[in-house]
């Protein structure tokens, strides 16, 4: 009996057009681009225009662009799986809406709260789906809008200074080639560190009104961050999870032709490059241009990487997340 897999057969991504430059950022708080370079490795990121830009339209975007390139017809798409943190209404999800604006009435749909780890999620989503035979062509999305909820002030600046907006996508399909798929999805998550990273409210479990003066004035709305925690954390998840996806494949970091990381900070990954011998050559970093997009980030390096011929066919490639929750993951893929 022929097996079935699963394979990215195309990629797509979208930022908006307001570039917002470190030194921008004055405007808000007491900051500089050497400082913001220093700690993050950023130099610029994405906002995005209010009136034309909505989290499902850059979803959409970006997808138009992948299945573009995929040479499949929107029609084909049997699921959509949708990561984002930051949807455009807090219920419906965006894959409602970007379903809506694809023409897709009656698709399934699936979103995924899972942070900066939403798109391997997604992607490991679908490929259960696709190997399990109910599906055939996945559309798997990363979108967040975030500068809208960033406390651009001093006070905020640790976490407003490192996240952007943006969207990236991949079509997903089932294959009989053994040789150029998904080989494997790692998945983990541990709610002990919930609140080291966090935004607390709106929330249902309140006493009284979701939003009222009292909470707007706790400020609760805001991004929380305990950073050195989530470094603390990320740096050993990163390579645990990234080892287990290796291991469980049978090959070593040596291995390896392109580590494409969840674009957090520079600082973490170059971390895990120099502690796992990788060479600058197998680690994609685009942070510098985008900021951290949170669930967007590693198909929109993806899609860079494959523009810059980066991603060959028969490389072994690597995507790998740390994030809110916590929750980390990877993936293990033969392009």
């Amino acid at each position: 009996m022929t097996s079935t897999y699963s394979k990215i057969t195309g990629l797509g991504f979208y930022v908006p057009d307001n570039i917002v430059m470190n030194d921008d950022l004055k405007q808000y708080m007491e900051t500089s681009d050497s400082w913001i370079q220093e700690r993050t490795g950023i130099k610029q990121r994405r906002y995005f225009t209010y009136g034309k830009d909505t989290n499902a339209s850059m979803g959409t975007a970006a997808s138009r662009m992948a299945l573009e390139r995929a040479g499949v017809a929107t029609t084909d798409v049997d699921l959509i799986v949708y990561a984002t943190i930051t949807p455009d209404y807090y219920f419906p999800g965006s894959a409602f809406l970007m379903q809506r604006e694809l023409g897709l009435e009656g698709t399934a749909v699936i979103d995924v709260r899972q942070q900066c780890s939403g798109f391997v999620y997604a992607l490991s989503i679908a490929d259960q789906f696709i190997k399990g035979g109910m599906y055939k062509t996945v559309l798997v999305v990363g979108s967040e809008i975030q500068s809208s909820l960033l406390n651009k002030s001093t006070e905020g600046r640790n976490v407003a200074v490192i996240f952007g907006d943006g969207a990236g996508a991949a079509v997903v399909q089932a294959t009989t080639d053994p040789e150029h798929r998904v080989l494997s999805t790692h998945l983990h998550a541990d709610g002990r560190y919930a609140e080291d990273l966090m935004v607390k409210d709106p929330g249902s479990s309140r006493d009284g009104r979701w939003l009222t003066e009292a909470t707007l004035a706790a400020g609760d709305y805001n991004v929380a961050m305990n950073g050195n925690a989530v470094f603390k954390h990320a740096v050993v998840r990163f390579m645990e999870v990234i080892n287990e996806a290796l291991e469980a494949n049978g090959y070593a970091a040596t291995d390896l032709d392109l580590l494409v990381p969840h674009q957090a900070n520079i600082r973490i990954s170059e971390y895990v490059r120099q502690q796992m011998n990788l060479p600058v050559e197998k680690v994609y970093n685009n942070i510098h241009k985008y900021g951290n997009t949170t669930a967007a980030s590693i198909p929109i390096a993806m899609t860079e990487a494959y523009d810059e011929g980066r991603l060959q066919p028969g490389d072994l490639v690597c995507l790998a997340a740390f994030g809110s929750g916590f929750t980390w993951a990877s993936a293990l893929i033969r392009w």
